[in-house]
């Protein structure tokens, strides 16, 4: 725990121990991110494949892994304007505080957003960017969608077409997981209040989400599909963290801080990331576009993978494929490096 900009901001900071003297191993700095209904348990299973050496690779991680502002331990903001450009803010000062004047950054979510925010600002700290939701939300790449579910080889879309389409099945998807989004994004407050009653409550919104965004087919299976890909003791674990913190209304904020004027006014969406860039497509994520349609947000994408397995808490359901897809991307842009130095 330490205090940035007058909150009190938790953090995991796990640093790599009994690494073998005959290998010169690289320690490299990665900010890891979660998002919502998520936490920091979400980063368990893979942090220890981060942090012990793999065979053939010159480097390991010492990995940070912070709650968001308002979520679980950390501190919620006591003014309004605490949106993911300012969170981008408080964890750029945190890794400074640690000592670490450049590093990696990985995020899904709102962790991904976090991430690419922080990279168009401080694009100097940022050595590359992996993210397991990279999106681009320009009205173009809907027309382009739309062309590509009748012409997919004009969007690079043929290889993982249904994946991406059709676009009337992925919007239909969108209406329908998108009633939680409306509720926090204008009344965080009044869905916190009813959440912070029951336990009960609680669990059943958080859980829900564990269920239809691991795969949207689970939830006409008679419990959910929730011990498909966890253990119950881990996706309880994550509530307790809610439940015991008192966070859950803290934590929706977010949305409405978000989408708010005042900081939809800032187009810090609108701006590119021009950081080296890796985007892990896990096919049962509720929206995965093209590679050719993020280029105008990621021009420098260097790593671009559909993953084979997985949806949208990646490191949760999924930490080896995407410990293997982040040490893929690290592994390119160290070789970039070492070239041009």
């Amino acid at each position: 725990m330490t205090t940035i900009q007058g909150l009190d901001i938790h953090f995991y900071h796990v640093k790599p121990t009994n690494l073998p003297n005959n290998k010169n191993l690289k320690v490299l700095p990665l900010l890891m991110l979660h998002g919502w209904p998520g936490s920091v348990v979400e980063f368990q299973k893979i942090i220890p494949m981060l942090t012990k050496p793999w065979p053939n690779q010159n480097f390991v991680f010492e990995v940070i892994i912070p709650s968001l502002p308002g979520y679980g331990f950390s501190e919620g903001a006591v003014r309004p304007g605490m949106a993911a450009t300012q969170i981008a803010v408080i964890f750029k000062n945190l890794m400074q505080r640690l000592g670490f004047e450049k590093f990696y950054v990985q995020g899904g979510d709102w962790g991904a957003i976090i991430a690419s925010d922080m990279a168009v600002l401080f694009p100097e700290k940022i050595i590359g960017l992996h993210s397991n939701m990279c999106f681009s939300l320009k009205l173009s790449n809907f027309f382009w969608l739309f062309v590509g579910t009748y012409f997919p080889s004009l969007i690079g879309a043929n290889e993982h077409y249904s994946k991406f389409f059709p676009v009337s099945e992925i919007l239909s998807t969108l209406i329908e997981e998108s009633g939680y989004f409306h509720i926090q994004a204008t009344k965080p407050d009044t869905i916190g209040a009813a959440l912070t009653a029951s336990p009960d409550a609680l669990a059943a919104y958080i859980l829900e989400k564990f269920s239809v965004w691991t795969n949207k087919t689970y939830k006409k299976q008679d419990d959910g599909g929730i011990t498909e890909k966890f253990m119950l003791d881990e996706l309880l674990d994550n509530i307790m963290i809610y439940w015991i913190t008192n966070s859950i209304t803290t934590s929706v904020r977010l949305y409405a801080e978000n989408f708010s004027s005042s900081h939809r006014s800032l187009k810090i969406d609108q701006l590119p990331v021009k950081v080296f860039t890796a985007c892990a497509a896990f096919p049962n994520e509720i929206l995965i576009l093209p590679e050719s349609l993020l280029k105008q947000k990621y021009p420098n994408i260097i790593q671009y993978n559909v993953i084979s397995r997985g949806g949208h808490f990646a490191a949760f359901e999924e930490p080896r494929l995407l410990a293997n897809d982040i040490f893929s991307f690290v592994k390119k842009i160290e070789n970039l490096t070492s070239k041009s130095s």
